[in-house]
């Protein structure tokens, strides 16, 4: 059963990265900016991935009346923005930096918890949340390679549709690299998310955070070697803040407090 947990959680983290690594490519080192239509493939490739695992049992896909994808819609509308302008800020920002601003999403979800849940929250947690909003905080100004519309996308998180007819001049649009990296970026989301369910089905929360955490540490330092990053410093200090803002997280997530 150990064996198991570890194989999922191995999957995971090769999923995580391998996604994150050949976005990262497509979206800066191809500088393709156009994160509808790359947004667009990943869903079809994930959707014909998803039917055929549901015709082979592999997945299960539950029948849903009228009103509950209605209730669904806003949040839809919601995961559909949050993705558009995630590929807008990673085709700008540095992966650890884009996982740095990302994590503020744990202060969100925390805090909703505290204000409106009205549940406990551990002084390990409260340190957690503290680190990870600083570290995003000061990002901006120690980053040597600070992009405005980088930042911008990934703090508004807006959802925007771009000008599709200018993809005609994409440069690399008939490219086997290009047709290569969107297929394979497709097909990563998928597994990805597949691993993930796999994953918080298997293993207790804190198990879960821990291995989230630990592809999330892989993912940026392999990173600093595949994509040109300038590292000052101060940029390093804001990186190892939101890092030890989430190893705190993942000890809180393990005590169950």
């Amino acid at each position: 059963m150990c064996m198991g947990r570890c194989l999922v959680g191995l999957t995971f983290c090769t999923c995580y990265l391998a996604f994150y690594l050949t976005n990262k490519y497509v979206l800066s080192v191809l500088k393709f900016t156009y994160p509808t239509l790359f947004q667009g493939w990943q869903t079809l490739i994930g959707g014909l991935l998803l039917h055929v695992s549901w015709k082979l049992g592999w997945a299960e896909i539950s029948s849903s009346s009228r009103s509950d994808v209605l209730t669904w819609l806003p949040a839809s509308v919601l995961f559909v923005g949050m993705i558009y302008a995630g590929s807008r800020a990673l085709s700008k920002l540095a992966i650890p930096v884009f996982l740095t601003l990302h994590n503020v999403a744990e202060v969100i979800i925390c805090g909703h918890q505290k204000c409106f849940q009205k549940e406990k929250t551990s002084p390990a947690k409260i340190c957690s949340v503290l680190f990870l909003l600083a570290a995003a905080g000061c990002l901006p100004f120690n980053d040597s390679q600070f992009d405005p519309d980088g930042y911008f996308w990934a703090v508004i998180h807006l959802f925007c549709v771009g000008d599709l007819f200018s993809v005609l001049d994409f440069p690399f649009l008939y490219f086997y690299r290009f047709h290569g990296s969107c297929c394979a970026s497709g097909f990563l989301g998928f597994f990805l998310m597949f691993s993930t369910v796999k994953l918080k089905s298997l293993m207790a929360p804190g198990q879960c955070a821990a291995w989230i955490f630990f592809a999330k540490v892989i993912t940026a330092g392999l990173s600093i070697l595949l994509f040109d990053m300038i590292l000052t410093s101060a940029t390093v200090g804001c990186l190892l803040l939101g890092g030890l803002g989430e190893a705190l997280l993942v000890f809180s997530e393990r005590k169950g407090v």
